[in-house]
């Protein structure tokens, strides 16, 4: 088994250390947020022992709980000859974090008496130790959470880690008088494609069969759709990518969902995987094939 890698996420409340978590798991990360200090050890001990288990870990520890400041210096040295380990301080100016609290409109873990300032103040205090003792130190007050979570998959993807940029792309056929998909990201209609409903050798077909995606598909308005649609996506796809987004589900709707937006699915999903992308196809009435009423599509 190859060594538990545990990184320790901790900092000032309201500097960011639930995005961070977030970040740290979407690149594969095993994540534990507010864990009290007795039980860290016992975690970390559990998961190394899993053969199969994650082997890259992040654990949220801070104020919340009242031991941590004093407990964690002698549990991290501890750790270090363990595991390969590592302190992450998120930190914030003062008027950032007062700011921050005022828009939350939650109350500071260390706000019993006094001002919220102060309780900022006294936070700062109790962690300045465990602070100068980090490998690293972010600064997040004129950061946006986009840009802390994109400094974390920076500093902490693998260079192989294929999670860091990934984007899940859905092409997902539908039939409109079956309702609209929720999930749908992008929603196009291709009712204006040829019907091979009305083709009595091809209705009881579906898109997935060549002589309805001929139908349907080869004709100029179809090449001429599914040209700009892929054109469109190959724009797109790098800039969701560079905004974080984690997946994406394009909505292809015809009437029934069992011609047109099927074959219109396929199509591009071909010609999308040849650029190299990953893309998957799933059809919702096809899925439901027991259940839908075949007339009208």
């Amino acid at each position: 088994m190859s060594p538990l890698r545990v990184i320790i996420v901790t900092g000032l409340s309201g500097a960011g250390k639930s995005t961070a978590l977030r970040a740290l798991e979407d690149i594969g990360f095993y994540c534990v947020d507010n864990l009290p200090s007795f039980l860290l050890n016992q975690l970390l001990t559990g998961l190394a022992q899993q053969v199969d288990g994650p082997r890259r870990v992040a654990v949220g520890m801070d104020v919340r709980d009242a031991s941590f400041p004093a407990s964690f210096p002698a549990l991290f040295s501890s750790l270090l000859e363990l595991y390969d380990c590592e302190v992450l301080f998120l930190e914030a100016t003062d008027a950032v974090l007062v700011q921050r609290f005022s828009e939350l409109r939650r109350p500071h873990p260390l706000l019993t008496k006094g001002t919220l300032l102060a309780g900022i103040k006294h936070e700062r205090n109790l962690l300045a130790q465990l602070c100068k003792a980090a490998a690293h130190r972010f600064d997040t007050s004129a950061l946006s959470p986009l840009a802390l979570r994109n400094l974390i998959r920076q500093r902490y993807a693998l260079a192989d880690d294929s999670a860091n940029d990934s984007l899940r792309v859905v092409l997902l056929s539908f039939g409109f008088k079956h309702g609209v998909p929720l999930e749908a990201d992008l929603l196009f209609d291709v009712r204006f494609l040829p019907n091979p409903h009305y083709v009595p050798e091809l209705r009881q077909l579906t898109g997935r069969e060549a002589g309805v995606a001929t139908y349907a598909l080869e004709n100029h308005e179809g090449r001429r759709f599914l040209d700009l649609l892929e054109e469109m996506l190959v724009f797109l796809l790098p800039l969701y990518r560079r905004e974080g987004k984690a997946s994406l589900t394009v909505g292809i709707g015809c009437t029934g969902g069992r011609h047109r937006s099927v074959a219109t699915a396929e199509a591009l999903r071909m010609r999308l995987s040849a650029g190299g992308e990953v893309v998957f196809a799933m059809h919702r009435q096809l899925a439901d094939e027991g259940e839908q009423d075949r007339e009208g599509l």
